[in-house]
């Protein structure tokens, strides 16, 4: 075996053995052999020109490297501030301004299938939010969305609802869902009036960040914090990104699935970002799970991170981060320090470094993993985006990007892929 093996295993935090043996299983279904050698060459290449350009020697520290990221970082996200026109979001409830109409430049989203809007105040008038309708002081559904808007309404559900709330009505109000009750209509972005931070608070500290959606309503929508913390920028925008990626894949699937008997419960799953608890499947066929969410973000020890594993989310970042080369073009980068195009392809990379104390730590490269790490003052050191993107590159160079999307949209509902 050679130190492919082990260095990936490593960053994956699963045993040698247990890689070695998914490349010969995958190897021999596949046809492509190498792979995992391939992958860590990559890597190796990666971390090298990269720490390059960073001005960093190759005996640096992970303190070094990891600085020289987070410093590069700080830049970038002053830069894109002031190409965003510097946003007040607590100004910029009746118009977004210049930070929507450079993320619909980047990345203009396709129209989604969402439920009509006329359909969900029907829901709300049958399980009415109390909560949300006390604390402004509606009595009527009808009232609350005509002088609050659609957007805001759906979208304070999330935080202003008990969870025993939400539950009911996930369970409830879904269940006699038409294929009628839907309708194709554009995504929306919508930054919440400043009111809504006082009931949002608590939401904020749970989710780590001011920025969310609503699938099935096509919304994305910003709480309206302010920018003050390096790294809140670009989290934010690069979130508008990703979900400008993730909300039409799931339309898609709501689309795929509409005419199914069980469409309702396959709604419902898609919904909930169900992932199986069980043991993996055993048919005698190579079986890979699908992982929709991070479920690192709960417990980094979750058995089913170290099993072969593919996850849709980090495809969006993938896309999201494709859109760097764009908004590269946009910002006219002539300082390399202020370049969006250097952290295009890094989603996967990371290594092990010695530390002051010569103790080795694992330093990713991870664009989204860095941008939540400075946003918290290294305070905590996010690493699951990447582990997550090496299974799929993993997955893709036996399969193909294309096919391994493919393989995703149709067996999600199920949990695996067999091959």
């Amino acid at each position: 075996m050679n130190g492919s093996y082990k260095k990936l295993a490593r960053i994956l935090r699963i045993s040698p053995g247990d890689l070695l043996d998914l490349d010969q299983k995958m190897g021999a279904i596949t046809g492509q052999h190498g792979v995992i050698e391939a992958v860590a060459a990559e890597n190796d290449g990666s971390v090298i020109k990269n720490m390059e350009e960073l001005g960093l020697p190759k005996d640096s520290s992970a303190e070094e490297i990891y600085g020289a990221l987070i410093n590069r970082l700080t830049h970038l996200d002053q830069h894109l501030f002031e190409l965003l026109g510097k946003p007040d979001l607590a100004n910029m409830s009746l118009t977004c301004g210049k930070m929507c109409e450079v993320a619909f430049q980047v990345f203009p989203p396709p129209k989604g299938l969402f439920i009509k809007k006329d359909k969900v105040v029907e829901l709300l008038n049958k399980h009415k939010p109390d909560n949300l309708l006390k604390h402004f002081g509606y009595s009527l559904i009808s009232e609350l969305v005509e002088k609050e808007g659609f957007a805001s309404v759906v979208s304070a559900l999330r935080f202003a609802q008990s969870n025993e709330w939400m539950h009911k009505f996930f369970d409830e109000a879904y269940d006699n869902l038409k294929p009628s009750d839907f309708e194709e209509r554009e995504v929306e972005i919508k930054i919440l009036e400043q009111k809504w931070v006082d009931v949002a608070e608590k939401y904020l500290e749970k989710k780590y960040h001011n920025v969310s959606h609503l699938k099935e309503f096509g919304v994305i929508f910003i709480t309206p914090i302010k920018l003050d913390i390096p790294g809140e920028t670009s989290r934010m925008f690069t979130l508008l990104l990703h979900y400008f990626h993730e909300v039409p894949f799931y339309s898609g699937l709501f689309r795929k699935f509409m005419e199914d008997k069980d469409f309702i419960v396959k709604f419902k799953s898609l919904l909930r970002g169900d992932v199986p608890s069980g043991p993996m499947l055993d048919g005698g066929k190579m079986t890979w799970r699908i992982v929709q969410r991070y479920l690192a973000k709960d417990n980094e020890n979750d058995p089913r991170l170290f099993e072969p594993h593919v996850n849709p989310e980090a495809e969006h970042w993938y896309r999201a981060e494709r859109d760097f080369g764009r908004l590269g073009r946009m910002m006219e980068e002539e300082d390399s320090k202020m370049s969006f195009r250097f952290w295009i392809g890094l989603d996967f990379v990371g290594d092990y470094f010695k530390d002051r104390n010569g103790q080795e730590q694992l330093v990713g490269f991870n664009y989204i993993d860095l941008v939540m790490s400075l946003v918290k003052k290294g305070h905590i050191k996010y690493l699951y985006h990447q582990q997550e993107a090496l299974w799929n590159k993993i997955f893709l160079e036996y399969m193909g990007r294309e096919t391994m999307n493919q393989l995703i949209e149709e067996n999600i509902v199920k949990g695996f892929i067999e091959l």
